[in-house]
């Protein structure tokens, strides 16, 4: 589980900035402006980040308290959610808990590019800061 300090840093991709538009397969209509924020796998193994394949899900597990440092999110609910391989456990991309197009306003609203990444890090072990760097 992650605790207090924990982080890490990603690139974002296109795919990550505008994913209602790069997802593959595309099972479903184009959506602008949905966004999500990676998670590579050795971290989602070192800091126990869980998908609902686990049996342990909820806060601190596969759900989290987030903010950003500039405010634009404030106390959103991050869903930890898919994987690399059919079944496998460990998330690979936090969402805001029903809604794509949040993450993606705000990489709209800090002009995000593929030139930053965004730092992820645990206040505790079921809250989280976000900042675009």
């Amino acid at each position: 589980m992650a605790q207090a300090g924990n982080t890490y840093t990603v690139s974002l991709k296109p795919s990550h900035l505008n994913w209602g538009e790069y997802r593959n397969p595309t099972n479903r209509d184009i959506i602008s402006g949905e966004g999500y924020i990676p998670i590579p796998k050795n971290y989602a193994v070192r800091y126990e980040i869980f998908n609902s394949n686990h049996v342990s899900t909820g806060l601190g597990y596969n759900l989290f308290h987030a903010s950003s440092t500039d405010g634009f999110l404030n106390n959103v609910n991050l869903l930890a959610q898919g994987c690399s391989t059919a079944g496998d456990n460990y998330a690979k991309q936090f969402s805001v808990q029903g809604n794509l197009q949040i993450i993606g306003d705000w990489y709209m609203h800090r002009n995000a590019t593929p030139n930053n990444s965004v730092k992820v890090t645990w206040v505790d072990h079921d809250t989280i800061t976000l900042e675009i760097i």
